[in-house]
């Protein structure tokens, strides 16, 4: 008796040391706890309608491993001929086809690469946001970055809208290799601790970075959409922060809209450990049926307002080995389930959202509306010029 004991407690510490490895590895032991509680708080309403708003966005980088031109030209040209092909024949409860919000480098613009694009926005296929890679910079030197580019992309392209306000250019943000407010442990990749400060002044409505597990740059809270508070002296401002909620308003500086993170069990390594899903499309994370019912079933979603939930998914769409899977068959076959299980009109109702337009539903989400969130695509922030011809 007491040797099997000695070994079921030697097998207990085996799984324990192994477990621990794996998040060590990983760099999840800081958001697996929040990620735990969330699976214990958070669940799909077992009844009435579920609106389902699907956001892919693109860190979409033409000059990815430094292409010459022709490669970033034949990279675009893909994108304009087999999206439309794509989507063909898809189509959300809205009568919309399927959306890809392409999150443009600032440091890699080409006014051809972005008319190319914006030729993709206004036959209904996305738009266009802000992305940005730097390394050792200061919010001076960001500022001034945003602003060049983000009047660039407005005057020359009509791909950015004007805030309510009139007074700023409103754009969303996808900060290069994931280091967000200086998120990264050894410094690098950006350098600026008020990093959400300077954004929100300079007319981001909202950050879609995360998640970026198994990067270190991970915050402990995932599955969320949350104000963070930026603090200038810290990096990281983006840890925690307050959630959005029916009802409330916003606080501190920065809206951070998350997509599922978390521990796929169905599909384990060796048989035994659980892969990481993080909600990145590629050739070997290929959007699959299970994938697309785990991501709606994280219920990442605003606080009171359970029957709405948002799913937002990640690419970089630019590259060789990546592109037969997001211009082919498996997300032809992610937006058919999609479209067949989730868009009957009795249990759940699909929207093929922009990253604005899933800004504009969650803001109104929050002032406590509530019918079709389809309704309320262009709610707060309007559509850029591009769109509205």
């Amino acid at each position: 008796m007491k040797a099997a004991v000695l070994v079921i407690v030697a097998l207990g510490l085996l799984l324990a040391a192994v477990a621990a490895w794996l998040l060590h590895r990983r760099n999840a032991l800081g958001w697996t706890p929040d990620y735990v509680r969330g699976r214990l708080r958070r669940r799909l309403p077992r009844h009435g309608l579920i609106d389902v708003m699907f956001c892919f966005v693109d860190h979409y980088e033409p000059r990815w491993r430094r292409a010459d031109h022709e490669t970033e030209v034949r990279r675009v040209q893909r994108w304009v001929e087999d999206y439309p092909r794509l989507c063909r024949g898809h189509v959300d409860a809205d009568g919309c086809a399927p959306k890809h919000s392409f999150f443009y480098p600032e440091e890699e613009y080409r006014p051809e690469h972005i008319d190319r694009l914006a030729s993709l926005c206004t036959a209904g296929y996305g738009e266009i946001e802000v992305h940005l890679h730097h390394d050792a910079d200061t919010s001076e030197g960001l500022r001034a970055k945003l602003r060049r580019f983000t009047r660039v992309l407005h005057e020359q392209h009509g791909a950015l809208a004007r805030h309510p306000d009139g007074d700023r250019l409103a754009w969303g943000f996808i900060h290069g290799n994931w280091a967000l407010d200086n998120a990264r442990p050894d410094g690098r990749w950006c350098g600026v601790n008020d990093e959400l400060r300077v954004l929100a002044a300079e007319g981001c409505y909202a950050d879609f970075t995360l998640p970026s597990a198994p990067d270190p740059c991970q915050t402990r809270w995932v599955n969320r959409i949350y104000y963070a508070e930026d603090d200038p002296m810290r990096p990281r401002s983006h840890e925690r922060g307050t959630p959005v909620r029916v009802g409330g308003r916003p606080t501190g500086d920065l809206m951070i809209v998350q997509g599922p993170l978390g521990w796929d069990w169905q599909d384990r390594r060796v048989g035994v450990l659980p892969r990481l899903e993080n909600a990145d499309i590629r050739s070997a994370q290929a959007p699959t049926p299970a994938r697309v019912d785990r991501w709606i079933r994280t219920a990442v979603g605003i606080e009171g307002r359970p029957e709405w939930v948002f799913v937002k998914i990640h690419t970089h769409g630019t590259q060789e080995g990546d592109m037969d899977t997001l211009l082919g068959e498996p997300v032809d076959a992610m937006f058919r389930h999609l479209e067949e299980r989730y868009n009957d009109g009795r249990r759940f109702r699909l929207h093929y959202v922009s990253a604005r337009e899933m800004y504009n539903i969650i803001k109104a989400g929050e002032a406590g509306l509530r019918d079709n969130p389809g309704l309320y695509r262009d709610w707060q922030i309007p559509r850029p010029p591009l769109l509205a011809l």
